[in-house]
């Protein structure tokens, strides 16, 4: 897995602060309650690339993922199968987030990358339409920090055909954060 900053990186320090509660993020939660059935290969293999941007406005944000999607679409699958790129400092509110993610498919318009790449959208305040702020499955898509997951297509395409009910994931993991609720999601981060 290449360590290549990304684009307007942030310091070091900073870096492995973010990709570690991100890590920490994907195995208690996506691979942990199986939120993704496809994330747990990726991660196993080193196939994940985290990008941790200094990023503070739209513009620069736009351009570092101009970067990464051109880097993941270049990359060998097998090195970078899917890239977080982790903006801390940017789009920290969800409506503005919400509405920046018109202009990340813009970019991959502009880059010729439509039906290669897609992007995928995590966020603290993550709100599904017609939901309430507190309702327990947002946290689906509540990751710790504002993220764009950049997602090759292809591999979509190889998990969904390897995972027969694929469309059934949605409402699966409804269900699952229904079980689990708002207590078992606190306890997800109790042990450190």
């Amino acid at each position: 897995m290449p360590d290549t900053p990304p684009l307007h990186p942030a310091p070091a320090e900073e870096t492995a602060t973010v990709k570690a509660a991100t890590r920490r993020w994907l195995e208690r939660a996506v691979i942990g309650l199986n939120l993704c059935p496809f994330a747990k290969a990726a991660h196993m293999k080193r196939q994940i690339r985290y990008a941790v941007t200094a990023a503070r406005d739209a513009r620069i944000l736009i351009a570092t993922l101009e970067s990464e999607l051109a880097l993941l679409a270049w990359a060998d699958p097998e090195r970078i199968d899917t890239t977080l790129l982790i903006h801390p400092h940017v789009l920290t509110d969800f409506l503005d987030y919400h509405f920046f993610l018109a202009e990340a498919d813009a970019a991959i318009r502009r880059l010729d990358l439509e039906g290669v790449i897609q992007i995928a959208s995590l966020h603290p305040h993550y709100e599904f339409a017609g939901s309430q702020a507190d309702d327990i499955e947002n946290y689906s898509n509540r990751s710790p920090h504002p993220t764009l997951h950049l997602l090759r297509e292809a591999s979509i395409d190889r998990a969904v055909t390897a995972f027969p009910d694929a469309a059934d994931i949605y409402e699966r993991n409804m269900e699952t954060l229904r079980r689990l609720g708002h207590e078992g999601w606190r306890r997800l981060w109790l042990e450190p």
